[in-house]
């Protein structure tokens, strides 16, 4: 380093000996060649939702605690229903079915409580997913004692005080008839 005059200090320029010097000293260096192997990488995992997760837990739990319905009253028509203050239109479209059936859930073979809890984890994957038509078959309760339809009434009126289905017909017998519930749920 040299100090110019007003004392700032300046590099110095490479004397032409340091440039030969250097020159000769790399003469017959070549660049290191690649390595041949692949560094290790692993793809992240994907983020857990624990939040929702959670949320999902206790409303199954909740839903689980209620235990079975105290409710026995015959419903006068429990083959549709409609949520106050939308147009009956939606039921002819739905039984109809004007709306395509994105997913279905088969309750065959699950008793009240676990037909129960599993339409609940559906209904609430159907809405996490955006999805607006479903089916639900919970069976004609042919193989129940006294072939008395148990989960027909159970569901169905689980499915009235759920706030997301905004409609349900029993379907055509081509789309399960009695023995499945067609749901229109909110967007």
């Amino acid at each position: 380093m040299r100090k110019t005059a007003r004392g700032f200090a300046r590099a110095a320029s490479p004397q032409p000996d340091d440039v030969e010097l250097f020159r000769a000293e790399m003469r017959g260096v070549r660049p290191a060649a690649p390595v041949n192997r692949v560094e290790p990488w692993r793809p992240r995992p994907s983020p857990v939702p624990t939040q929702r997760l959670r949320d999902e837990r206790a409303v199954l739990d909740e839903l689980a605690r209620l235990g079975p319905d105290g409710d026995d009253t015959e419903l006068e028509d429990d083959s549709l229903f409609l949520r106050p203050g939308l147009p009956r239109e939606i039921l002819r479209k739905l039984k109809r079915t004007h709306w395509v059936i994105q997913e279905q859930l088969d309750l065959h073979g699950l008793t009240a409580e676990p037909a129960a809890i599993e339409t609940a984890a559906f209904l609430a994957d159907c809405k996490r997913r955006g999805l607006r038509c479903v089916r639900i078959i919970h069976g004609k309760g042919l193989g129940s004692r006294g072939r008395e339809p148990v989960l027909k009434r159970r569901i169905r009126r689980l499915l009235m005080r759920r706030d997301e289905v905004l409609a349900f017909v029993e379907p055509h017998a081509i789309h399960g008839g009695g023995g499945a519930v067609v749901v229109l749920l909110e967007a």
